[in-house]
């Protein structure tokens, strides 16, 4: 049910309007000047707003101006019956969705509130759909670690030198890897990612490399393998310690000479390719354990980029709980909440065992639970575990 806030110091115009669009189906709140307005505004999320002009302690503009300030993607309609075509104009300059003279035309009123309506729907799918179609998210942090990575991309991503990310799981090692790729000559070409440890052992070369019709059982057609889609672009191995002693050959191979070989075929095929690689593991025990290829290794880590772990990182805590409370609450249709610093404390002091990805879901959880502002409460009825 859509909720509307009717802003207006004649309790009788209250009521009115309150009455009409209650029967409309819409829930209704009031407030009688712009400063109890504002208030229940920064506290509340509203679909619409009705507000008058001519009010006691804060006035209509004023009340509109400071909305703006605070969220400016709920409409606010104007209505007024001291109005002039020059107080309109003014009106609609400062932002208003729309100017509604005294007493209103009723029919005019409801078809404004619906288009307002249309408008603040339009406006929350646009932003999720910006956002999924976005080519890379941005790097959020301020700390040294963060700063030493984004640095060393900017110096390496324009080159042609392989990259081997190492870090904990959830730490955004595809992240980096997607600023590389966005960031190289390369960017106009493809960013294809494979995930190793997701990939059965007996198909990851099937899938690096392609394969020919009947070159196993299941092969009922021709596959085009994962080098062969990056052409041009970026390969971005991910987890590649998990991958398997024969599929390093091969990689090793197409590293050194430029070209793969099908599955099943004895046809080379050239390949332009730069490779980006991750790991959660210590590929040089991997190597001593005889499980990783130390060629390889050498072959793949001429730069190594670190990211650190967010125990590592807390002082950017803050603005990666204020990026995620904006991206849900945009993604949910809500407004955005507000975190307070006792909260914000509390999050710092916690161990995040699943990093980054563990603070977005902790985010989204107390988005859910909690309300308008997340307080330090919150953080310890639904995050904390208890003994």
């Amino acid at each position: 049910m859509s909720n509307i806030l009717i802003i207006d110091d004649e309790k009788a115009i209250r009521k009115t309007l309150g009455e009409i669009l209650s029967y409309e189906g819409y829930k209704l709140e009031e407030a009688a000047d712009g400063e109890e307005a504002l208030k229940r505004f920064k506290e509340k999320a509203y679909d619409v707003v009705l507000c008058d002009i001519k009010m006691p302690k804060m006035d209509g503009m004023e009340f509109l101006e400071r909305a703006r300030e605070s969220n400016p993607d709920v409409p606010i309609i104007m209505i007024s019956g001291h109005g002039t075509i020059e107080t309109a104009v003014e009106a609609v300059k400062k932002g208003a969705y729309d100017y509604i003279s005294k007493p209103p035309d009723l029919n005019r009123l409801l078809i404004t509130i619906r288009n307002a309506m249309d408008k603040t729907s339009l406006v929350t799918e646009t932003k999720v759909l910006k956002r999924k179609v976005s080519k890379v998210q941005e790097m959020i942090g301020e700390s040294a670690p963060i700063k030493k990575i984004k640095d060393t991309i900017e110096k390496v991503a324009p080159t042609e030198a392989r990259v081997m990310i190492t870090g904990e799981n959830g730490v955004g090692k595809e992240l980096v890897a997607r600023w590389l790729h966005e960031k190289s000559n390369r960017a106009s070409g493809p960013l294809v990612e494979v995930n190793c440890a997701a990939i059965p052992s007996e198909l990851i070369e099937s899938e690096l490399f392609g394969h020919e019709k009947g070159s196993f059982t299941s092969a009922i057609k021709q596959r085009i393998g994962k080098f062969e889609q990056a052409n041009g672009g970026t390969l971005f191995l991910d987890e590649i310690g998990d991958m398997s002693l024969s599929a390093q050959a091969k990689v090793l191979r197409a590293l050194q000479e430029g070209k793969i070989t099908r599955v099943g075929a004895d046809k080379d095929i050239n390949v332009d390719v730069r490779v980006v690689a991750a790991t959660n593991k210590d590929l040089l025990r991997e190597v001593e354990e005889k499980s990783f290829r130390l060629d390889l290794y050498h072959r793949l880590s001429v730069i190594l980029i670190h990211v650190p772990s967010l125990n590592d990182r807390k002082d950017d805590i803050p603005l990666l709980a204020d990026k995620f409370l904006e991206d849900i609450c945009t993604e949910y249709g809500i407004a955005k909440k507000a975190i307070d610093k006792s909260a914000l404390d509390d999050l710092k002091e916690y161990s995040w065992s699943g990093n980054i990805r563990e603070l977005r879901n902790v985010v989204e959880r107390l988005v859910i639970l909690s309300g308008k502002t997340i307080t330090s409460e919150d953080v310890t009825n639904n995050v904390i575990p208890r003994r």
